[in-house]
């Protein structure tokens, strides 16, 4: 009983919130599939029931073991990330899962878990603040090595997260400004270097409908454009559930994962669009009301990641299906549909309680 009085409610409803509008957009667009099985509605539910018994163990364990087990689960996140380029399966453009019959496992989504939390651990055991060279360097190398090893899938969606999560802690670790200046100048360089020799064709096409959306409308640019006339469409209170045109008639391309946002705004409207942001707020707020209070310098940068990694995916999904940001493949956390995906955002959100848990403890005591 005390254990359900320790849970930070008020975040578990934000979480149900997003997870019950993706469902629901996940049955509509699956209403007009000829088959009719609903078979992404039940690995998604499938992925949920894994996710829960999995969530309630971090939840109730002491989130603070999670730095005796940094490294291994950085060792484990980057051999996954090396053995998916010798065994994983090639899907839209990027060598990025493995497939297991019909379950498929991305393992960028556990590097993403193991990632923050090894830098969590290296921020808060070997770094001083402000944040010095030596400290930077190395941060940056325990980032570079599976950034780089996404990018070889290639995925420049996954990389640039794991990019934003450093940058954010390093930040937090209060990281000097001409070292941000440098680090700017050395990304301009390696932008152009990406651009001449890394970057696909298929990628470089993203980016100039970005920079210019009339650069192939029939192309790269098609679906952006059709996820701008679907979001326009919603109006009010949209057209509703089912009754979307954009994603039942098929002009809207992965409306179940890229594009869910344009999906929710067609056939909910603006009424659902703003119970998603405001899901999402209440989630940050929750997170960031617990970086606030945290007593140790591990639980900050921690709770610091999570966020991080929430808000950069909901930033480039909704700045993608507005037209803001570059096509880049990043689903809407706990909305779109993918089993690796929601079942690592939840052991994120377990890992949050956990730490909710115990600080509420500590103060009652």
């Amino acid at each position: 009983m005390f254990q359900l009085r320790s849970i930070d409610w008020l975040l578990l409803i934000s979480v149900f919130t997003l997870f019950v509008l993706g469902i629901a957009a996940i049955y509509s667009v699956e209403l007009s599939q000829a088959a009719g099985t609903f078979l992404n509605v039940k690995k998604q539910l499938f992925a949920l029931g894994i996710a829960l018994v999995l969530c309630t163990v971090v939840a109730l364990s002491n989130y603070q073991l999670l730095r005796n087990y940094s490294l291994i689960l950085y060792i484990i996140g980057v051999a996954l990330l090396i053995g998916v380029l010798i065994f994983g399966q090639l899907i839209r453009g990027a060598q990025g899962w493995f497939a297991l019959g019909p379950i498929s496992f991305q393992p960028v989504e556990f590097m993403k878990v193991a990632l923050i939390i090894a830098l969590a651990t290296y921020f808060s055991s070997h770094v001083r603040r402000p944040l010095g060279f030596k400290g930077l360097v190395g941060s940056m190398l325990i980032m570079l090595v599976p950034f780089t090893l996404v990018l070889l899938q290639p995925d420049l969606g996954s990389a640039s997260v794991l990019l934003g999560i450093w940058f954010f802690m390093a930040l937090f670790a209060r990281m000097r400004w001409h070292h941000i200046v440098g680090l700017c100048g050395i990304g301009a360089i390696v932008s152009i270097v990406s651009w001449v020799f890394i970057l696909a064709d298929y990628q470089k096409a993203r980016i100039l409908t970005f920079l210019d959306p009339t650069y192939d409308p029939l192309g790269q640019g098609y679906n952006v454009s059709q996820a701008i006339i679907a979001i326009g469409s919603g109006g009010l209170f949209g057209s509703g559930l089912g009754f979307g045109t954009q994603s039942h008639l098929k002009f809207l391309p992965e409306s179940q994962t890229d594009f869910i946002f344009a999906v929710i705004a067609e056939e909910l409207g603006f009424v659902g669009v703003m119970v998603v942001l405001s899901a999402f707020a209440l989630l940050f707020a929750r997170v960031l009301r617990l970086v606030i209070r945290a007593t140790d310098d591990f639980t900050g940068y921690l709770l610091l990641g999570i966020a991080s990694v929430f808000f950069l995916q909901l930033l480039v999904n909704v700045g993608m299906n507005l037209g803001l940001f570059p096509v880049t493949g990043i689903g809407l956390p706990f909305v779109s549909y993918g089993g690796s995906s929601l079942l690592f955002s939840l052991l994120l959100i377990a890992i949050v309680e956990s730490i909710a848990s115990r600080n509420r403890r500590v103060r009652q005591s």
